[in-house]
């Protein structure tokens, strides 16, 4: 079959294929709110009706949040059996102000580093999920059927904590199993770097309350002999940190952490990153904390406790005179290497239990989260035709990386299915996702798709 072919399709094709992702951009899915949930369940409907058009047996499944939508196409068909992962939910807006345009009105916008599509979700995730999506739909137009046995697995909580996403994977092995998952929901370390991760952070998060006084207090009445939980929360989370080195100064914090191999370090100073314009894109000077790593070893290869919300007392407008009764803190940790979560949520709460002083009880939440760091499995062959495959669309040498972030359906293809995943994509570091004003470039999108009907003509070979 002419892979040719199908890149001159895809060419010719770009703007429909921007204009149908437009009409997914369109659906606010926002699955943290139940005000949206109609909404989420539109785009579902709206992705069934698409991938059936291309020849998919797609089909929406309920869950007991947000619906899964599952496709299959030449389920009988000999050769590699792929599984491509994606997820049709998006983030909150908030805050709306601070929006330049509509977030559920996309368009294209010319910027200084070329064309680009605005909107809640063009870059995280319906339009890397799409990009596969047409590569499929180019490879149908020119050929009349589609490369090999594919399956299409969208899922429409990832933005919300995917509580339905094991108990639904363990629900359907059997259907769900593949040679190997792929995953699109990545970014590329450089611009017009090809890149595909091979390890991720972990993550585990946690919140707890202090409480003082039984209610709030005058503090006039008490302001001075009255302990504050307020005060007694910055005294706690300040003793999380080592004032001299920047580390995180938790007892046992590091166990299982590794330190990178040189041959990988090298691989990653000569991957493209530009650290200055990583932190001035942040509205940074310099690289913060602990001491002694690159920005790149810091966000691929350490791990961090991030304090993501402290609150208590008076916040309204003007002033109100109280001690607080109580004070509040949300923390996330991300893990690397072989740190355990629920090992390292133990020693995190004893460090907190031992600061506690008279007068002082702390609460934890019980609704745990965590899952150790993936690494992907690099000797499998699918991991050098996928790089030869990128490396020949973008003009440069594809490289392997590691990611800050924690995508957590890559451990659960392993934990729960046996499948190994690789995880490529095609985002840049500016695209602003979880952020107003989000973003995808438009060569992003297109070489996107480019690349996964190379990847998909090598890897069905």
């Amino acid at each position: 079959m002419s892979l040719d072919a199908v890149l001159a399709r895809i060419d010719q094709d770009l703007d429909a294929a921007t204009d149908r992702l437009m009409k997914l951009l369109r659906i606010p899915s926002i699955s943290t709110d139940p005000a949206f949930k109609a909404d989420c369940d539109r785009a579902a409907d709206w992705l069934v009706e698409d991938l059936k058009a291309l020849g998919f047996d797609a089909t929406k499944r309920a869950t007991p949040g947000h619906p899964m939508v599952v496709a299959h196409a030449n389920a009988d068909a000999d050769g590699p059996h792929v599984l491509f992962y994606g997820h049709y939910d998006v983030q909150p807006v908030d805050p709306l102000n601070l929006w330049h345009t509509p977030p559920f009105e996309p368009a294209i916008e010319d910027t200084a580093k070329g064309k680009v599509i605005r909107g809640r979700g063009s870059s995280d995730d319906k339009g890397q999920l799409m990009t596969f999506v047409e590569a499929c739909r180019a490879w149908k137009a020119v050929h009349g059927s589609l490369p090999g046995k594919i399956t299409l697995f969208f899922e429409g909580e990832e933005e919300s904590g995917s509580p339905s996403l094991v108990p639904f994977m363990e629900e359907n092995a059997a259907e769900l199993t593949a040679d190997i998952a792929l995953i699109c929901d990545t970014s590329m370390v450089a611009p017009g770097v090809p890149s595909i991760p091979t390890q991720l952070r972990g993550m585990l998060k946690d919140e707890f309350t202090l409480t003082g006084p039984r209610i709030d207090l005058h503090s006039g009445h008490y302001g001075g002999p009255g302990l504050n939980p307020l005060r007694e929360l910055a005294r706690i989370v300040d003793s999380f940190y080592d004032p001299d080195t920047g580390a995180v100064a938790v007892e046992g914090f590091y166990e299982g952490v590794h330190e990178v191999p040189e041959d990988i370090l090298r691989q990653w100073n000569m991957s493209g990153f530009d650290e200055a314009d990583y932190l001035a894109e942040a509205g940074y000077s310099v690289s913060h904390y602990e001491q002694g790593y690159s920005c790149l070893e810091k966000q691929w290869a350490r791990p961090t406790l991030e304090v993501n919300g402290l609150w208590g007392g008076y916040q309204g407008a003007g002033t109100k005179t109280v001690i607080p009764s109580k004070a509040h803190c949300k923390i996330t940790c991300r893990l690397v290497g072989d740190m355990d979560p629920d090992a390292l949520r133990v020693n995190i709460r004893k460090h907190v239990a031992d600061r506690l002083g008279p007068d002082l009880t702390v609460e934890w939440n019980q609704d745990l989260e965590g899952s150790p760091a993936p690494v992907m499995n690099v000797n499998r062959p699918e991991f050098e035709k996928a790089r030869q495959a990128l490396s020949d669309e973008w003009g440069r040498e594809a490289v392997f990386i590691g990611m800050g972030g924690s995508i957590p359906i890559a451990g659960f293809f392993k934990d729960v299915l046996g499948m190994d995943a690789l995880l490529t994509g095609f985002a840049n570091d500016d695209d602003a996702i979880h952020s107003p004003n989000e973003k995808y470039d438009l060569e992003s999108f297109h070489k996107g798709i480019r690349s996964w009907a190379r990847i998909l003509d090598a890897l069905m070979r």
